[in-house]
């Protein structure tokens, strides 16, 4: 169940009538084809849907009102959050845009659940090359290697997974970001238990892959999980709750 949450083509036990070893490993080096295009169709990914696309368009309807809840409701409640918030605006400064919105909305989210930027985010020098990042200590999980003392400052972006750098030279935050997400799915990574909120909330939020059952975190006991992240599903109803005020 962990393995096939929100993925509609996944790799089954036995090969359909039609499929054979080979035609396997046609489609495998027609994936890493696609890899380098930018108008692959998006019905023949992995979890059906264009995710920088998707992305982009769920952050146009609900981004404002995110990070509005966030910066005005959510600071309230929690003088750590409301701490976190003033650095983020000091690290910020005077900039603006679309992209230091996004960088903030992630920075925040991960606040509010009281998960570490460090699990997803590692700073590292901005002239720092691809091979002088020190990958030891980057989590084995797929983490956003951020070239620059801080999201606001950096202007060029790197994916690590499993400890290996899969690309070196992002342009923008909102493409490092999409990829990270992807990377759970196109390598089989469930959530590591400290971004299990942040990661399923922008999951359904903003990627809007919605499974009804089952979950992607990482099983590290016999506990058993409900279908939504309970702390997920209340910042869910409260944002809708905003809305409406």
């Amino acid at each position: 169940m962990q393995d096939t949450y929100g993925c509609i083509k996944w790799n089954v036990e036995f090969l359909p009538l039609e499929e054979t070893p080979e035609s396997q490993q046609q489609k495998m080096e027609k994936l890493k084809v696609m890899f380098q295009q930018a108008d692959t169709n998006p019905e023949e990914e992995l979890t059906g849907i264009d995710l920088k696309e998707t992305f982009t368009r769920n952050l146009d309807l609900k981004g404002k009102r995110l990070l509005d809840y966030l910066t005005t409701v959510a600071v309230s409640k929690s003088k750590v959050f409301l701490q976190t918030y003033a650095r983020l605006q000091r690290m910020r400064g005077p900039q603006s845009g679309c992209s230091d919105d996004v960088k903030e909305m992630v920075l925040l989210l991960l606040s509010y659940f009281e998960e570490k930027e460090e699990s997803m985010l590692l700073c590292v020098e901005d002239t720092c090359l691809a091979d002088e990042v020190q990958l030891e200590q980057v989590p084995l999980t797929p983490t956003i290697i951020v070239c620059g003392q801080s999201c606001y400052s950096s202007r060029r972006y790197m994916l690590s997974v499993d400890r290996n750098l899969v690309s070196t030279n992002i342009s923008s935050f909102i493409s490092a970001l999409c990829l990270m997400f992807g990377s759970y799915y196109n390598f089989n990574i469930h959530y590591p238990s400290e971004l299990a909120s942040t990661l399923e909330f922008l999951q359904r939020c903003f990627f809007s892959i919605n499974p009804e059952k089952g979950t992607k975190v990482e099983n590290k006991n016999s506990k058993r999980r409900l279908s939504v992240n309970p702390r997920v599903l209340t910042l869910i109803q409260d944002l809708a709750d905003h809305e409406w005020r």
